[in-house]
């Protein structure tokens, strides 16, 4: 089921309990740490992706481009989400993989460990490297911090598939900076009615992770719970990586509120949901729900609890283009892609396609900067996914294109964001993660 709405009726009407089917199990190959899936010498996640594919572009398009197409992928592939980064990682190598046999790709990796001033070193070492343009990063507070840091002052575009801060909205980019995901502005509004229309609960406390991405979230969902009528009770906040939570959780569910919001990542994840499962779970009648950031399959495994009391939500793949990317990555990669890896490959078909529109080894960050609308905004022909190849080649050409992408139609406002995104609403079911239902929202 999706349903589409305008964005004003963001709180309206999300009941519907119909189950959709397994999200994925969203385990995203997160063991595979060199990042190439299958034993290729592409985008090996460790800087050296040659860019000559590896047989899946389409060899039979003539693509008139004398130039290189150059992108830098940086994620998080350690750290408190290390095990969700390296599947978003792939999602963006995949362009390359696809195009490989018709385009001359020059692509490298760069891994943030989930922390501001790692992702800062591997963004400079992209930039010294040469790319004009990078796919992330991930987490919120490290794109904060690449962008203000590298991105803007090196006139580098930066494309984040995951970063949902609200704030990466504000930020004082001169065009450069974009993203694929949706802004926490509406993911929090979700989590509210999903908790009071879906689930039933009147009170909430929340525990989330002290940070850019924690805070504006949590207070996101705040705001509009309160809106809605509901009652807020204790707001905990918590540090990453810590040996216990065991005081956090107690703290937060002291009130006894119907729904215990957490916002956090897998690592921190793991911690506290054996905490709250060896502490709290037995004498709380309540339920618990979390974002993207906690969406994980293998996080029952590691918590050793099938975690059926949790919900989730995350941004959904639900572009034109989503059934196509899917079955290419799991082609290429042998596992069902996850939470973000098609928001990382519509950025890097994006930054693919303006760089072609740039006019070649010329193209810089601003030139890309400047053609990323004229080919994923309206005006031009469409294209999608499985037509990457055939909007390259048109792009070449001279012609209009408008990219309709696998996580949505990709169409960016004037602040770099999405204007029509998707949610999937989640839970946790016997040791994997079932889809209930999926909302779209326009402006």
């Amino acid at each position: 089921m999706v349903r589409k709405l305008p964005r004003r009726k963001v709180l309206a009407g999300i009941g519907a309990t119909g189950v959709l089917g397994v999200a994925g199990c969203l385990d995203g190959d997160t063991d595979d740490d060199d990042g190439n899936g299958d034993g290729t010498d592409n985008g090996n996640g460790n800087g050296n992706g040659n860019g000559n594919g590896n047989g899946n572009g389409d060899a039979d398009v003539d693509i008139d481009y004398g130039g290189t197409v150059r992108y830098g992928v940086l994620m998080p592939e350690t750290g408190d989400l290390g095990s969700l980064g390296p599947a978003i990682r792939d999602g963006a190598l995949l362009v390359e993989r696809q195009l490989g046999d018709a385009l001359e790709f020059e692509v490298q990796t760069g891994d943030t460990e989930t922390e501001p001033s790692a992702g800062n070193s591997s963004a400079q070492n992209l930039v010294d490297a040469g790319m004009p343009a990078v796919v992330g990063a991930a987490a919120s507070n490290v794109t904060l911090q690449v962008t203000r840091q590298v991105f803007i002052p090196n006139q580098v575009v930066g494309m984040s598939p995951a970063s949902t801060s609200p704030a990466v909205t504000d930020l004082d980019d001169d065009g450069y900076i974009f993203r694929t995901a949706p802004s926490d502005a509406l993911q929090g509004p979700v989590m509210a009615e999903v908790v009071m229309d879906e689930i039933g609960g009147s009170s909430t406390g929340t525990l989330y992770l002290n940070d850019d991405y924690g805070q504006a979230l949590e207070e996101s969902y705040v705001n509009a719970f309160e809106d809605a009528g509901g009652e807020v009770q204790n707001r905990v906040s918590f540090e990453p990586e810590q040996a216990s939570y065991t005081s956090q959780i107690g703290d937060a569910l002291a009130d006894d509120p119907d729904i215990l919001m957490v916002v956090g990542f897998p690592q921190s994840g793991i911690t506290l949901f054996r905490d709250y499962y060896g502490n709290y779970a037995d004498d709380w009648d309540g339920e618990v729900i979390v974002p993207d950031g906690l969406i994980d399959g293998d996080l029952p495994g590691e918590v050793g609890n099938d975690m059926n009391d949790v919900w989730g939500t995350a941004p959904s793949a639900a572009g034109p283009g989503a059934d196509f990317f899917a079955e290419l990555y799991e082609d290429e990669y042998g596992t069902a892609p996850a939470v973000f890896n098609s928001h990382a490959y519509d950025a890097a078909a994006v930054i693919t396609l303006a760089t072609i529109a740039a006019g070649g080894d010329e193209a810089d960050g601003t030139a890309i900067r400047d053609n990323i609308p004229e080919v994923a905004n309206p005006n031009g022909t469409e294209y999608d996914p499985s037509e990457l190849a055939e909007a390259a080649a048109a792009v070449a050409d001279g012609e209009d294109v408008n990219y309709q992408g696998a996580s949505s139609a990709v169409d960016f406002d004037e602040n770099g964001d999405m204007q029509a995104v998707a949610y999937d609403i989640m839970r946790y079911q016997d040791g994997s993660i079932e889809t209930q239902d999926t909302i779209e929202f326009e402006n």
